[in-house]
């Protein structure tokens, strides 16, 4: 037995195929055009028909007297001092918490951390409903927003 070198080729061997893609690329182009022009029938726009039996619609009657005319602004209401929203913005570090109290009460904490989006943190309206976890606390879990429209 002898052991040797297997001789390589670097050319690749020359097959038919390689002659017959380039026929195939030209018969395709040259039917192309012959395909669409084989249409006898010219390509006629297409007209718009209504039926012949269509009524026209009536005219809209007149608003009354009553309705014609805008009805006035209410006079300007000022609003109440104390359910206006109080915000009070405490800085702890590099985090900065915003307390919104309405009335002297509190309502929400907004909590916005040095690094990540802000969280909210609101007060439990609903004291008839209990959850296993909340062990009678008032405040609802951290809440982040995802989308605002």
């Amino acid at each position: 037995m002898i052991l040797g070198r297997i001789p390589v080729n670097p050319d690749p061997p020359v097959t038919n195929m390689m002659y017959l893609y380039p026929l195939i690329l030209i018969l395709v182009i040259i039917s192309a055009p012959l395909a669409t022009a084989q249409s006898d029938q010219p390509k006629q726009a297409k007209k718009l028909s209504h039926p012949d039996n269509l009524i026209p619609l009536p005219e809209p009657p007149e608003l009354p007297k009553e309705l014609a005319d805008p009805p006035p602004l209410p006079p300007d209401i000022q609003p109440d001092p104390e359910l206006e929203t109080q915000v009070t913005i405490i800085k702890r570090g590099e985090d900065t918490i915003e307390e919104h109290r309405v009335n002297g009460e509190l309502m929400m904490i907004k909590v916005i951390p040095r690094i990540g989006p802000p969280y909210y943190l609101k007060k439990n309206i609903s004291r008839g409903h209990t959850h296993a976890g909340d062990a009678g606390i008032d405040v609802s879990p951290p809440m982040w927003q995802f989308l605002k429209f």
